[in-house]
């Protein structure tokens, strides 16, 4: 059996059968986020081995719109890892704050690509049935979610704290959103992921302060 299928369990959680692909993908996931919080480099490589464990779980459980939001998670951690490593410490860029103006463009692009990019996975099946042969689930709930998650990786990759209020949302309905798929894992690691994305949003605004 494939190692990275979701059949190949490691172990049982009571009655939950634990996949090895989740496994990593929850591990990964709390480094990368917790560094995060502690405005450390280290979350950028652990960030990408996250990245493709997720994609491949998600890709499996119809979780489309995640699964190709994994791409982006690559493309923007090295980016990331790139703009920390700057100044060749572990801090790198000072955390900073979003203009006004700013927030207005970003709720703007969170509504119209929530919509635009739900839409597309509502017939994501119809279009393209051989590589994505059963219906997306929670089209709309994923699409928001994807898009936020976005937005949130680029204020991180730019280290600014509002990117925390975006993971704060993001993670709320996440945890609605992997239950409900039976992904009980996943989901108990999104609600540690909310109280560390509150962590995150109280340490760079305490930041910010000083």
């Amino acid at each position: 059996m494939d190692i990275f299928s979701i059949e190949f369990i490691v172990f049982r959680i009571g009655s939950y059968p634990l996949s090895l692909i989740e496994l990593l993908g929850t591990l990964t996931g709390l480094l990368s986020v917790w560094w995060a919080a502690r405005a450390n480099i280290w979350t950028w490589p652990s960030g990408v081995l996250n990245i493709i464990c997720f994609f491949l779980l998600f890709y499996q459980a119809q979780l489309y719109s995640d699964m190709l939001l994994q791409v982006f998670f690559m493309v923007t951690t090295i980016y990331g890892w790139r703009n920390w490593a700057k100044n060749k410490t572990v801090i790198g860029l000072s955390i900073g704050k979003l203009e006004n103006r700013e927030w207005l463009i970003y709720l703007f692009g969170l509504a119209l690509g929530s919509l635009i990019w739900g839409l597309l996975m509502s017939n994501v099946h119809l279009l393209l049935p051989v590589l994505f042969p059963e219906p997306a689930a929670l089209p709309f709930i994923d699409a928001f979610t994807a898009i936020a998650s976005v937005f949130a990786t680029i204020l991180l990759a730019q280290k600014k704290w509002e990117s925390w209020l975006l993971w704060v949302i993001v993670d709320a309905i996440s945890v609605f959103v992997y239950f409900y798929k039976g992904l009980y894992v996943v989901g108990a690691e999104y609600i540690i992921f909310f109280f560390i994305a509150c962590y995150g949003l109280y340490n760079w605004r305490r930041a910010i302060e000083k």
